[in-house]
């Protein structure tokens, strides 16, 4: 049995899945398998995928019989791994080529997370230093990455304990939702409720490419932004229902407000059309960032 699952959701990514899978081929630490899941996509992403996967039987593909998006296919990739550990891959993003390796000599068996650093990939690759080495309870660590003020919630950048992480999406329910957008949130916030000890490294192991005009995070048609809003607010609904203990709770309504404030900004620059209605997007705005820094007040004062 392999000890790392990488699983690549996979969805028109035909320009860089290459690149994708060669960082996993590549790693240094050989024992393990790599999960592509098919999501429908219309281009070339699969027969390439395809082409590595009869050169290397650590290659699985695996096909949605519709598109599930993101949150979805990467639960489908769970279900079918066979390693105790999982990394997430965006297959727009690579791997560094001694991640798993780095990965497997930081764990013992008390940790239930890893988390890593990242390179931004936009014409240069800049790495982006939020961890150092150190090892948290789940408590000190959400209040951490409350103090920090930044979004390194994500599924990518982490290893995460199979066991744990398919209960994390039994919570989440994900029969009838089909979401893109803010999904990492969720399985961060449901993953992290079932977790008690925490690992952080210094090492950049993960390469984010902002370079993907067809990313989630780049794209400007107005119905695609109209549906990454209606998922912006089953996030909110799903978060704000939880209540797990003090610094959960505080954790998760943290998160509430970095959404809808990304909310109102997409409704501000897109939505938008007069200037009462952008008025009111900013006030609104303004209530939440006010919210955001009393949750601050609060975890500094606990």
């Amino acid at each position: 049995m392999s000890q790392i699952s990488i699983i690549l959701p996979t969805y028109n990514v035909e320009k860089y899945i290459a690149r994708a899978l060669e960082s996993c081929i590549n790693q240094t630490f050989k024992d393990i398998e790599i999960i592509i899941v098919d999501d429908c996509g219309n281009d070339k992403s699969i027969d390439i995928a395809k082409e590595y996967a009869s050169k290397d039987d650590r290659i699985k593909i695996i096909h949605n019989e519709e598109n599930l998006k993101l949150l979805r296919a990467r639960c489908e990739g769970v279900k079918v791994a066979t390693s105790p550990y999982i990394i997430f891959l965006d297959p727009d993003d690579y791997l560094e080529l001694n991640a798993c390796e780095e990965c497997i000599k930081n764990l013992n068996t008390n940790i239930e997370m890893i988390c890593f650093n990242t390179y931004i990939i936009n014409g240069t690759k800049t790495p982006i230093k939020n961890h150092s080495i150190n090892i948290y309870s789940t408590k000190d660590y959400l209040i951490y990455l409350i103090n920090k003020d930044n979004f390194i919630w994500n599924a990518w950048g982490k290893l995460f304990k199979k066991d744990i992480l398919l209960k994390a999406f039994n919570d989440l329910d994900l029969r009838s939702n089909k979401i893109t957008m803010a999904e990492d949130a969720l399985i961060f916030a449901s993953y992290t409720k079932n977790i008690t000890k925490i690992k952080t490294i210094s090492e950049c192991l993960y390469n984010y490419n902002c370079e993907n005009i067809n990313s989630t995070t780049n794209q400007k048609n107005i119905n695609k932004i109209k549906s990454y809003l209606k998922d912006l607010e089953y996030c909110i609904q799903k978060l704000s229902a939880y209540n797990y203990n003090t610094h959960h709770y505080l954790f998760c309504q943290y998160i509430v407000s970095c959404l809808q404030i990304h909310k109102y900004d997409l409704y501000y620059k897109n939505i938008a059309k007069n200037f009462i209605h952008k008025f009111i997007l900013r006030l609104q705005r303004k209530k939440i960032k006010n919210f955001r820094k009393n949750i601050l007040n609060k975890i500094k004062n606990l």
